[in-house]
C-alpha cells in the first residue's frame, strides 16, 4: 500500500516517465509470479549505500557517546529495508543498458510515477513509499537525519546520472517479523505497473520474437517497442 511521507520528494508531474532495465529472467519473475522483487537495503553494490555521509557521522557519533544504541538501530534498520530502483529519463538511455544488461539481452520496462503507486497493492501490509534519491557531496554535505529514510534516499554526486526513484519498503513494524534475507517480493498490479517494454538494442530478432511470444502466451498486452537506439542505418 502506497503512503505519503511529506519529507520524502517526488517529482510534481505523475506522468513522469520511469525506467527499469533488466534480464529476462527477472522480467520472466516479475510476470509469472506477479511481485515485483525488492533488494534488502544493506545488499547493494555500493558499499556506501544506506550509510552517513562524513558531517552527518561526525554528529550522530557526538550522540552515540550517550546512546550506544543509536547506531545499532540504524544498522539493523538496513536489514529491514528493502528497495526497487527506477529510474527517470524521457527517453531510453545508453548507458543504462549497458550498465544493466548483460550481453545484449534485456528489457527496460517504462513506467510512470503513477503508474508506481498505483501499482502497489493494499494486501502488502508494509509500510511502502516512493522517493526520489537526492545526490549530494558525501565529504562536505550535512543529511538531515530526522527521518528513518534519510539513509536510502541519499547518494554520492557521482550517481547523478541514475536519477533514481526507489519504492522502499520498510518491513520493521510488521507483525511477523518479517526476515529479509536477500530481499522481499511484493504483489503489484502488473498493467498498473508496466506500460511499455523496450527490447534490448543489440539484440537478435529471435530474442525480440522470444520476448513477443512470452508475453503474449502469459496473457498481458502491453505494448512492446523497439529499442530506438537500433540503428536502422540510412545511407
Amino acid at each position: 500500500m502506497y503512503h505519503h511521507n511529506s519529507n520524502i520528494k517526488l517529482p510534481e508531474d505523475t506522468e513522469t516517465i520511469v525506467w527499469k532495465y533488466l534480464d529476462l529472467s527477472k522480467f520472466l519473475d516479475l510476470l509469472l509470479s506477479q511481485k515485483l522483487f525488492m533488494s534488502r537495503s544493506d545488499k547493494f553494490e555500493d558499499q556506501y549505500e544506506g550509510t552517513f555521509s562524513e558531517p552527518t557521522y561526525e554528529e550522530i557519533k557526538k550522540l552515540a557517546i550517550d546512546n550506544p544504541d543509536f547506531i545499532n538501530y540504524y544498522k539493523t534498520h538496513r536489514e529491514k529495508v528493502a528497495i526497487s530502483s527506477w529510474h527517470i529519463n524521457e527517453y531510453e538511455s545508453f548507458a543504462m543498458w549497458q550498465i544493466f544488461t548483460q550481453n545484449s539481452e534485456g528489457l527496460a520496462i517504462q513506467s510512470t510515477i503513477g503508474r508506481l503507486q498505483k501499482a502497489l497493492q493494499p494486501e502488502n501490509n508494509f509500510k511502502q513509499y516512493i522517493g526520489e534519491v537526492n545526490y549530494i557531496d558525501y565529504k562536505k554535505e550535512y543529511i538531515p537525519f530526522d527521518d528513518l529514510f534519510f539513509p536510502f534516499l541519499f547518494k554520492r554526486k557521482s550517481f547523478q546520472y541514475e536519477r533514481e526513484v526507489r519504492i522502499i519498503t520498510d518491513v520493521s513494524d510488521s507483525e511477523n517479523n518479517t526476515k529479509l534475507n536477500e530481499g522481499l517480493k511484493i504483489s503489484v498490479d502488473i498493467n498498473q505497473l508496466i506500460e511499455k517494454i523496450y527490447i534490448h538494442p543489440k539484440s537478435e530478432n529471435w530474442y525480440k520474437n522470444l520476448v513477443i511470444e512470452l508475453v503474449k502466451q502469459l496473457g498481458f498486452d502491453f505494448t512492446i517497442e523497439k529499442s530506438d537506439l537500433e540503428s536502422d542505418i540510412l545511407i
